[in-house]
């Protein structure tokens, strides 16, 4: 009786949670063309994200998703276990940044974090700013901060709503005070002159999701008004792309052509005003790229070299170029940075890292490795003690501070009175992780992690999350992640694919998945879930994919092409109208990326693979929940908003497809407070599990 009561149950809440009405997406056929090539659009008058009509529809959509995940909850409800999870999981190591250490915590869980800082490691923290008491607003958070080069300010960047269009307050730390100072469009980092001024680029764009203007570099000296401030670098000509930065008495730019690649570098001395940018190096992408600035060196590597090394030249001549660090073979250099006199090489093996540390001169000292496929997080280094101080974390295993002695190769784990030893939520061979290769159809060898609770029995009925993001060569890590572990308790199993378009194989790796080569990017993606049913963890019924931005393409492309390997899809503030992705915002600075659509053989690719474009209307795709955000200035909502619209309004999708807009938010997601970032992660896993156990 028990048993029958309990699938009665089931069986009436998937009648609850389907029993929603879909909502009406009316058609207004537009003709597009371009390169002779025609098709019709029939949702373009969606692209007017900030219209009432257009925002009527999206709060539809919601309503019709949040009615479904609210209903999901009588089944599956991960938020309690996750925040249980967070609550017994250990802390990370403080940021130390000039004169003192700086965390961003939340005092409640919901209201946004503020920042703390402590002026000796083992303080009690005391917050210096919070973003709730300056604006009354749960919606808005801090991006980052930026100490003054004495410490005697903090500049520290608010977001509203998830924009990038963000404000600049400063933090008087002699009187932990936040001061009235306000900058307002800035969208880069922040760069210091000592504790004088700052650097920064402005944006002037009207609209949310008008191309982007963010062409100017302004320098603010503290106790002016911003109108006051000093335009010392102008693209909006050109539109040449630039970053810069500030090097102890230098200010360092590089402006790069997007049509060539080609990159002029610029200097500026500090010491006094006007500054007076001069060029001291011009260079092709593909030959050099800067990596730092240190006594009269410019450290650069070269793409020559697909692993990564490290070389310098004297900055006033260029003479005098020298090897620094040569490339390992097969060792991924993912990172290099001065701690005093040394230089600490971080790199990446298959399924393991380490890190080298070399005197300024390139000199090796010594080795230190990471256990059970940790990554790791450098937080700071103590020249009295010679120790570095560095966090340890995995899919699996919270955040292990440690001290790794340069002078000896002691390593020893650091607590005090406000990171006290804890017992670490499951031993560490409780889950298995494991990075492999699988084949590709053309052969090459594709890294894959998976992790897995040890002993389950892979017999094809594992539910199944497979992962990827696969582009602009960014290489990819673990993150300690307990909605993850509550996954992972559940008897499913995950796996991140790092694909050709990513960094994790060198640079040449990144190059065979981008531009007119981007189809690499998504057939080893289908590949690696080819891979996963024929070695019998998972099947096409119990197999679940997701990524963000770029990795919401490669989820958009893989289930418009092979719509038979998947049971459920939750791409997530994805690029998905390839043919119309120059429009708005950022677009046009990922061409390189892509495939430009001014060119014709470029946008014939970019038709072949557009998830939009491809959606075919006799094919029933799986269950899909697609994810964006109503204030991204990166991948603009319309990209999900045109998507769902065409898969929704087909007589052959059987299967429900849902819209999620989170409000207020921007592309990372809803993390303005605790509570509403777990809100998100638990809709996320409760969508999952209960979709994977139809």
């Amino acid at each position: 009786m028990q048993k029958f009561i309990v699938s009665l149950f089931v069986a009436s809440l998937s009648v609850v949670c389907f029993s929603q009405s879909v909502p009406v997406t009316k058609k207004m056929p537009v003709k597009v063309s371009k390169h002779n090539i025609s098709f019709q659009d029939d949702y373009a008058w969606l692209e007017d994200m900030e219209s009432d009509e257009v925002i009527g529809w999206r709060n539809a959509q919601n309503a019709y998703a949040n009615a479904h995940l609210e209903a999901i909850k009588k089944k599956w409800n991960s938020a309690s276990k996750i925040k249980e999870y967070d609550y017994f999981s250990s802390n990370g190591l403080p940021r130390k940044k000039g004169k003192y250490y700086y965390s961003v915590l939340y005092r409640d869980r919901n209201r946004p974090a503020s920042l703390f800082y402590r002026e000796r490691l083992n303080d009690r923290p005391l917050e210096i700013l919070s973003p709730f008491s300056l604006y009354k607003d749960t919606n808005v958070g801090i991006s980052s901060f930026y100490p003054s080069v004495n410490s005697s300010l903090v500049a520290v960047k608010i977001s509203k709503d998830g924009s990038e269009r963000m404000e600049l307050r400063f933090v008087d730390m002699t009187k932990n005070k936040v001061t009235d100072e306000v900058l307002t469009n800035v969208r880069s980092n922040v760069a210091w002159n000592q504790d004088q001024g700052v650097f920064y680029k402005k944006q002037s764009n009207l609209r949310t999701f008008e191309k982007d203007s963010t062409f100017q570099l302004f320098y603010h000296k503290m106790g002016t008004a911003q109108q006051d401030d000093l335009l010392i670098f102008d693209t909006t000509l050109s539109e040449n792309e630039f970053w810069f930065d500030t090097y102890g008495d230098r200010l360092i730019l590089c402006e790069t052509k997007p049509a060539s690649g080609d990159r002029t570098y610029y200097q500026a001395v500090l010491r006094s005003e006007p500054f007076k940018l001069e060029k001291f190096f011009e260079t092709n992408e593909s030959q050099v790229a800067f990596r730092d600035y240190r006594k009269g060196r410019v450290f650069f590597s070269t793409k020559a070299f697909d692993w990564g090394e490290l070389r310098s030249f004297d900055i006033n001549g260029m003479k005098d170029e020298k090897v620094v660090v040569p490339q390992i073979y097969t060792h991924l250099l993912t990172d290099s940075a001065f701690y005093g006199d040394y230089l600490v090489c971080e790199y990446k093996t298959l399924g393991s890292n380490y890190m080298i540390v070399y005197d300024e001169n390139g000199k090796f000292i010594r080795k230190f490795d990471v256990p059970y496929a940790m990554d790791f997080t450098i937080r700071f280094y103590n020249p009295e003690t010679k120790n570095l101080f560095v966090t340890f974390y995995s899919y699996t295993i919270p955040y292990l501070n440690y001290t790794l002695n340069i002078e000896t190769g002691r390593s020893n784990p650091y607590f005090n009175d406000f990171l006290p030893p804890e017992p670490t939520l499951f031993p560490f061979d409780h889950f298995v992780t494991k990075t492999i290769t699988y084949k590709s159809r053309d052969n090459e060898d594709v890294p894959i992690t998976i992790v897995h609770k040890k002993g389950i029995l892979l017999d094809g009925n594992n539910p199944t999350l497979l992962k990827a993001y696969g582009g602009y060569g960014i290489v990819s890590g673990p993150s300690y992640d307990t909605a993850l572990l509550y996954f992972l308790e559940k008897g499913g199993v995950y796996a991140y694919a790092q694909i050709r378009g990513g960094g994790e194989k060198g640079l040449k790796w990144h190059a065979a998945g981008s531009g007119m080569r981007k189809n690499n990017t998504f057939n080893d993606f289908i590949d690696a879930a080819e891979f996963l049913i024929a070695e019998k963890y998972t099947s096409p019924n119990k197999l679940g994919i997701t990524g963000t931005s770029h990795g919401g393409l490669v989820v958009g492309v893989a289930m418009t092409r092979r719509p038979d390997l998947f049971k459920v899809a939750i791409p997530r503030m994805g690029v998905f109208d390839m043919a119309q992705y120059g429009k708005f915002t950022v677009g046009e600075l990922n061409y390189d990326e892509y495939g430009n659509p001014e060119i014709k053989r470029e946008y014939q690719s970019l038709l072949g693979y557009s998830p939009y474009h491809n959606i075919e209307q006799t094919v029933n795709y799986p269950t899909i929940l697609i994810i964006t955000s109503d204030n991204d200035g990166r991948v603009p909502p319309v990209h999900a908003y045109k998507f769902a619209a065409r898969l929704q309004n087909r007589v052959a999708q059987q299967n429900p497809i849902y819209l999620k807009t989170l409000d207020h938010t921007g592309h990372f997601g809803k993390q303005s407070t605790y509570n509403s970032s777990i809100e998100e992660d638990a809709d996320f896993y409760n969508f999952l599990l209960f979709h994977l156990g139809q």
